[in-house]
């Protein structure tokens, strides 16, 4: 489906926060109760609990097209959820041979939880698709621009020369945690067959048994025991969703503080694929490069303006998430051996984290493989700062001599001189004669100065820690591979 048809379908703003593959909506959570009622009426019948053929004939009835979700939601009103209405509504649509099996020895909550963890474990697996897209692209950017010299900012202002190779290895080893995150979740996704009040005692015996073909059934764990006041598994996909936000947010902002017209180094595409580079003899900042469609980027008002559209796309969905693990975090307290409200408080929190996070992935699998880094505005930055970014490497080449305090102050004052004459730093060290005098009397030459001020000889480990997150990466590929 074309991402315009998709987001119609998705309602008015599902292009931006239901983007991609990831399905979380009412279809899938009915979908989902549906799938666990009916591995249910299958593992019953493993068990020798329900008559043959009572599994199949559930699975056959158990479609979402077969119900209406409005007037489950209506019935849900009555209960404080929607299972006992979905219930009786799926007994009906099987023949009365099987109708013993459906919900047999299952509580509403076993339903609910159940569902959840099918939805995770089925929108995991498409955030994981993407997030190995981004990684790669990232990975191509590393290696592609490792030598690429451009000025790294901290606390937003210019500090010391670094690459976009090392930039681009950062994201990467971010994206690659983050799988390693959802990974380690997995596990946890455990199936929900506990009962009233956690014995499944209207099955006997066999309630421990039919959980472990329940989750046989449906690809899930089975744990050691009903959960249903025990919610760390939901915060653990809580936790594992939200890290994989914060590595997607980080990235995000970057590319929008990077893409801003005054600095200019990064570009987003039009949703191409294939990491594109801009040098000297192509388009600079500010210059419109062909796009794929028209209307990406643009203003209602401005139409100059090319915005970062899919940057600005994944922090508004990443900045949603910390509330919603929040909210699952409050709403572990949960009493005795079933919850009065706070089981219902996840709902909502875990539909939202991950719908969100699948969304955003989605940005980033488009984003990261048609960014357009445009090396020679790096350089041009890097130019403009006259030398300044390298006075800590000045300041340590004159501590040999002078002492680490001494030769901090020294280039201080030349710096700020430099400053309020926009001057160059070289210039200054080298013209004012207290300063020139107290160079030449340590014994340091020109040609060194010159030297300290090469950014390309200040780049210290950026090229082993390139390295480095690249190894990681494909020993991670060829693991998962």
């Amino acid at each position: 489906m074309p991402d315009h048809e998709e987001a119609n379908a998705r309602g008015l703003f599902g292009g931006v926060f239901a983007r991609g593959g990831v399905e979380a909506g009412d279809a899938a959570w009915l979908q989902a109760m549906l799938d666990a009622e009916a591995g249910l009426a299958r593992a019953l019948e493993r068990a020798g609990l329900a008559p043959a053929g009572a599994g199949k004939a559930v699975t056959a009835a158990a479609r979402a097209g077969n119900f209406d979700p409005n007037e489950l939601g209506g019935l849900a009103a009555l209960t404080g959820n929607p299972v006992p209405g979905l219930a009786r509504a799926l007994a009906r649509q099987v023949p009365q041979t099987a109708a013993s099996a459906v919900h047999r020895g299952a509580t509403s909550q076993d339903i609910v939880d159940t569902a959840a963890m099918l939805l995770a474990k089925r929108a995991i697996e498409v955030i994981q698709a993407d997030l190995a897209r981004a990684a790669d692209a990232a990975a191509g950017l590393a290696a592609a621009h490792r030598a690429s010299i451009m000025i790294g900012r901290t606390l937003l202002q210019q500090a010391v020369p670094v690459t976009f190779g090392l930039v681009a290895a950062g994201w990467l080893t971010s994206l690659d945690e983050a799988r390693a995150g959802l990974d380690s979740v997995g596990p946890r996704l455990a199936v929900q067959f506990g009962g009233a009040a956690g014995t499944v005692a209207s099955l006997g015996e066999a309630g421990q048994r039919v959980a472990a073909l329940l989750a046989e059934e449906l690809g899930l764990a089975v744990p050691v025991l009903p959960w249903h006041t025990n919610r760390l598994r939901m915060i653990d996909l809580g936790t594992a969703l939200a890290r994989v936000a914060a590595a997607l947010g980080k990235i995000a902002r970057d590319v929008t503080l990077l893409a801003q017209s005054e600095v200019g180094e990064l570009s987003e595409g039009a949703g191409q694929r294939g990491a594109g580079q801009r040098g000297a003899d192509q388009p600079g900042a500010g210059q419109q490069a062909p796009a794929a469609s028209p209307r990406r980027g643009g203003s209602s008002a401005m139409p100059h303006k090319r915005n970062p559209v899919a940057s600005i796309a994944i922090l508004g969905c990443t900045k949603q998430v910390p509330g919603l693990l929040t909210t699952l975090a409050a709403a572990a307290e949960q009493e005795l051996q079933r919850a009065a409200g706070a089981w219902h408080a996840e709902w909502e929190p875990v539909t939202a984290l991950l719908r969100l996070t699948g969304s955003a992935s989605s940005w980033a699998a488009d984003l990261l493989p048609g960014l357009i880094v445009d090396t020679s505005r790096m350089a041009a930055n890097l130019a403009a700062t006259k030398g300044l970014p390298l006075a800590e490497h000045v300041s340590s080449l004159l501590a040999g001599v002078l002492g680490g305090v001494q030769a901090h102050d020294l280039v201080a004052e030349a710096g700020a001189r430099a400053v309020s004459a926009g001057l160059p730093l070289r210039d200054v060290l080298l013209a004012v004669p207290k300063l020139e005098e107290r160079l030449s009397s340590a014994g340091i030459t020109a040609e060194q100065i010159d030297s300290a001020l090469e950014p390309s000889g200040y780049l210290g480990s950026a090229g082993a820690f390139v390295t480095a997150a690249l190894d990681a990466h494909d020993a991670l590929e060829a693991r998962d591979g």
